[in-house]
């Protein structure tokens, strides 16, 4: 048996397909949704779930939660994040996040294998039979670090990760088990602390990411502290108390506005009150006053609807459905703007909260060959690529690629003699590579040759669960170097969520750049091609034309210091002409020297 996880960030579910349909597990309180909080108690093993949510305020130095935000993150991805929350990060948190809870410190890793471990017991109880496999879902624009981060709570977990798939194919799975939806879908999906936006083809079972973009640094978390930031100011007049000042104060405002946040998705009105030291703050929110705190966060999600409409080659009126998944849908804001963006009134007939998990499960039914004539194709969110020389990035694997997929590029050397080649892995859509995301770096070995002359051949493969493998080979030898690229920790949201727009932004000085970096190398390797050639066979010139070619390199020298790629191409295309007829003596020279040497039996 493979059972189905959503692992969210504020709740997290587990089901199975019975009798072909899915079956969610409930947990002690019987209620699917098992929150994603943590509590560690000074002796015996952590609590998960509606048992440690309670204790959010009252020991919220002990209770860890939202630790999905930092699967695969670094010291620097704290960011603004370190003033909101209640609990504590580790000053040791460097390569990786690590929360401080007493003399301890756990990561997200740790947390997010408690949170499936408890999943896993909960269904094993009811099931009344063990679990060891899984299929984990994660946010579509989740990168490979947090999709390894990911794998590797599972495994924790004690499961195996059969496959990782994205939220939003998930929940089009659970919309297809039930409709039998053909057209072209979007998939809205905003969690507690992420956002994803999916275009699909549905078509006779199967299922196609055409598109996918979104925001990891979005979601329901930022409605309850952007609600919170705006109380601020009103609490502290009035009780001359910061309640983000203390830890206790903090935990207990964002409570009341999460509190507040559901409340008026389906009321207009709600009293929220908040104490501290005897001082006590009431004020009745309206759904308007609700509205206005969230706006500024919830603009953001409307530069990746644009841009995955773009992408996908779509206009919003060639979109047969819009689905909202999540539990931040609920918000009537949130549903007035998907409509207002899509131009149709979205679908949302199953519960958001429930559907990826039983997207999870039907692609789990799959995997176990107990669902027929189904078939998941997704994609790859960012282009996947290597460094060449002059810090040129060479795309392999383009964005939006259907993956599983491989793809294979060749390439050389641009200096004589080198005996080894840096392999330089790069994820990002901007054309030079500082402006990429590093994924990993590995030499392969090579024999000391002339520039141009190895073949070296690189392959990239991409797994079902958007891992990559990279292979380098030096065809000659068949000498090959691999790397599996291994959590990368340290980026930052905004890196994440700027990558596409920074490479529209950026299109015309990154193309230029680009174009002339490529000029400028071709124009060197020219200049070291026509000195070696002149070194060679510079007999076979009369002194005026040796003095044509070489007054030719040096306009071409010249013209690489004033980095105009106009004046480079020009003086490159001199140097070409004026030694067209050198080209040929040579040819025609080292053919006759080879007919001569030639014995004729």
């Amino acid at each position: 048996m493979i059972v189905g996880i959503d692992l969210g960030t504020t709740h997290s579910l587990v089901s199975v397909i019975e009798k072909g349909r899915p079956r969610l597990f409930v947990g002690e309180d019987g209620n699917p949704l098992v929150s994603s909080t943590v509590y560690f108690p000074d002796h015996g093993t952590p609590e998960v779930g509606t048992s440690a949510q309670k204790k959010r305020v009252s020991e919220a130095e002990r209770v860890v939660f939202s630790a999905k935000r930092f699967m695969g993150k670094g010291l620097e991805d704290i960011g603004s994040w370190k003033g909101l929350l209640p609990f504590d990060f580790s000053p040791s948190s460097d390569q990786m996040v690590r929360f401080q809870v007493g003399k301890k410190s756990y990561t997200p890793i740790e947390i997010g294998s408690f949170v499936l471990k408890k999943l896993k017991l909960l269904a094993e109880s009811q099931l009344g039979a063990s679990v060891s496999k899984a299929v984990i879902t994660v946010p579509a624009y989740f990168n490979d670090s947090q999709r390894q981060a990911t794998k590797f709570a599972g495994e924790l977990a004690g499961l195996e990760v059969v496959r990782i798939v994205n939220e939003p194919t998930a929940a089009c799975l659970a919309y297809g088990l039930d409709k039998k939806t053909q057209g072209t879908v979007a998939v809205f999906d905003l969690g507690g602390g992420t956002f994803d936006i999916s275009i699909l083809r549905i078509s006779e079972g199967v299922f196609e990411v055409l598109a996918t973009n979104g925001n990891t640094a979005l979601g329901g978390d930022d409605f309850d502290q952007a609600l919170a930031l705006a109380l601020r100011k009103e609490i502290t007049q009035s009780t001359s108390l910061d309640p983000f000042e203390e830890t206790t104060g903090r935990a207990l405002l964002l409570a009341e506005c999460e509190k507040a946040k559901k409340l008026l998705s389906g009321q207009e009105t709600t009293a929220l009150e908040w104490q501290s030291h005897g001082k006590v703050f009431r004020k009745v929110i309206t759904r308007q006053e609700f509205n206005q705190a969230i706006e500024p966060v919830l603009q953001k999600a409307i530069e990746p609807c644009i841009k995955c409409l773009e992408d996908a080659g779509l206009s919003a009126s060639q979109l047969t459905d819009v689905i909202l998944v999540g539990g931040s849908t609920r918000v009537p804001r949130v549903r007035e703007l998907v409509k207002d963006l899509f131009k149709r009134e979205p679908i949302c007939s199953l519960d958001p909260d429930h559907v990826v998990a039983m997207g999870a499960a039907v692609q789990a039914n799959i995997l176990a060959g107990k669902t027929q004539g189904m078939l998941l194709l997704d994609v790859i969110p960012l282009s996947l690529g290597i460094e060449t020389m002059g810090g040129v990035v060479s795309k392999i694997i383009h964005r939006n690629s259907t993956i599983p997929i491989s793809a294979t590029e060749h390439y050389s050397t641009y200096v004589d003699g080198q005996v080894f080649v840096d392999i330089h892995v790069l994820q990002g859509e901007r054309e030079l590579a500082p402006d990429n995301r590093s994924l990993a770096r590995f030499q392969l070995k090579i024999p000391p040759l002339p520039a141009g002359i190895p073949k070296i051949e690189v392959e990239f493969v991409v797994d079902a669960n958007g891992i990559l493998s990279v292979r380098a080979m030096e065809l000659r030898t068949g000498q090959t170097a691999t790397v599996t690229v291994n959590p990368s920790y340290g980026l930052t949201d905004q890196e994440v969520e700027g990558m596409l727009m920074a490479s529209f932004e950026n299109a015309e000085s990154d193309f230029d750049k680009r174009f002339l970096i490529e000029a400028e190398l071709e124009a060197e390797s020219l200049i070291r091609a026509t000195q070696k050639s002149l070194s060679q066979g510079s007999q076979l010139l009369q002194e005026e034309q040796k003095e044509a070619i070489e007054s030719a390199i040096r306009r071409l020298q010249k013209s690489l210091t004033t980095k105009n790629r106009e004046e480079i191409k020009k003086a490159t295309e001199w140097l070409k002409s004026t030694t067209e007829q050198f080209a040929q003596d040579l040819l025609n020279h080292a053919l006759q020297n080879a007919l001569n040497n030639k014995e004729i039996t």
